[in-house]
């Protein structure tokens, strides 16, 4: 019987280097457990605001991840710090966390029976380098009954979530019609993209 392999590709590019991510997030965290290369969380004081010279979805969420990413520093010599921003996208503009509950409502109304685009910007960044790139999906939603909207908000008081929505949680379950592009980018992180990204990086020392 072949010996179980201890390390992927990524844990092999990554050796006398520490992963660090920009973030506090769970579903981020959780991301890059799934990863499976050790890594480190952490944060720093970022006003998430963006010039209004930016009108363009995917530069104002690599212009965001770069804040992150920058943020978390100093770095030491060793570190790859990756800063993630995630938008929806819809109309020409974004569709931020709702305020309340009315505003939640309201934004899945403007989703509803209609297409969007869920952006996500990635910074990795090094004490010698730094890239950033962005992944976009674009989703679909059925028309949603008022009630279902609802339903939704009250049970979920989704207030956390940028368009007003999760997709795994029970509206992506019932009311999504397709999805081109990452799920795992609308979910928070763009795993598949990123593991890839990171080897390179990693890659240039």
């Amino acid at each position: 019987m072949a010996t179980p392999a201890t390390e992927n590709s990524l844990t092999e590019a990554l050796k006398g280097r520490t992963l660090v991510l920009a973030s506090t997030s769970p579903r981020r965290i959780e991301f890059f457990e799934k990863l499976g290369v050790p890594f480190l969380a952490r944060t720093g004081d970022v006003r998430e605001h963006y010039p209004d010279t930016l009108t363009d979805g995917r530069e104002i969420v690599q212009y965001l991840s770069r804040l992150k990413a920058r943020a978390a520093g100093p770095l030491a010599p060793q570190e790859i710090i990756v800063g993630a921003d995630t938008l929806v996208w819809a109309d020409g503009r974004p569709l931020g966390k709702p305020r309340d509950e009315q505003e939640a409502e309201a934004t899945l109304r403007a989703l509803s029976g209609r297409t969007h685009e869920v952006l996500t910007g990635v910074t990795l960044r090094s004490v010698t380098d730094e890239e950033s790139f962005c992944c976009a999906t674009r989703v679909t939603f059925l028309p949603i009954d008022p009630r279902d909207i609802r339903y939704y908000v009250s049970r979920f008081s989704p207030l956390d979530k940028a368009g007003a929505y999760a997709i795994q949680e029970w509206i992506g379950e019932t009311h999504i019609a397709s999805i081109e592009g990452s799920y795992h980018n609308v979910v928070g992180l763009p795993t598949a993209q990123l593991y890839q990204r990171l080897k390179k990086f990693a890659a240039r020392g």
